[in-house]
């Protein structure tokens, strides 16, 4: 497969099971958070289904599209394993949908990223709170959904708060 077609590939599962979270959190009241900026897509397609929820965006260095540039006061910037730890009196207990996608091409750095997520994401969920993540997490706090169909297995990861 090329890279490109695997990149699509990608897409389109991270589409799928964001589009599938957003339907599971419908009546799930909460915040959303996005780990991972990047060019913005992802927080535009949430934004856009989800107009009535404050979105608040997680990123290491914000470089977005001009036009996918979160609210003042809904981006925080730094390294992840720095500022949610710092956020959590705010914001624990209060998180209704989460997206993560922080995978770089170093697969060990993608264990241990999702490892230290695993223990701290899941305080910041609502009970029935998802998160969506590009890694697989583990934590006793979390039981694994399954993908939407056309997602091939390990491609991308559902969870949901118990």
């Amino acid at each position: 497969m090329s890279r490109l077609d695997s990149f699509i590939r990608r897409l389109e599962a991270q589409r799928a099971c964001i589009d599938a979270a957003v339907r599971l959190v419908a009546e799930i009241p909460g915040l959303v958070f996005e780990l991972g900026l990047g060019n913005g897509r992802t927080y535009d397609h949430m934004r856009q289904a989800l107009p009535d929820r404050r979105i608040v965006v997680f990123e290491r260095d914000p470089q977005p599209h001009p036009g996918c540039v979160p609210a003042t006061g809904d981006l925080i910037v730094g390294d992840l394993e720095t500022v949610l730890p710092e956020v959590a009196d705010r914001w624990a207990g209060r998180v209704a949908l989460m997206h993560s996608d922080i995978g770089t091409g170093d697969s060990a750095r993608n264990r241990r990223m999702a490892a230290s997520l695993s223990l701290l994401l899941p305080q910041f969920l609502v009970p029935g709170g998802i998160i969506v993540s590009d890694q697989a997490l583990a934590s006793p706090m979390l039981g694994s959904l399954t993908a939407p169909p056309g997602v091939p297995p390990d491609r991308y990861f559902l969870y949901e708060r118990r």
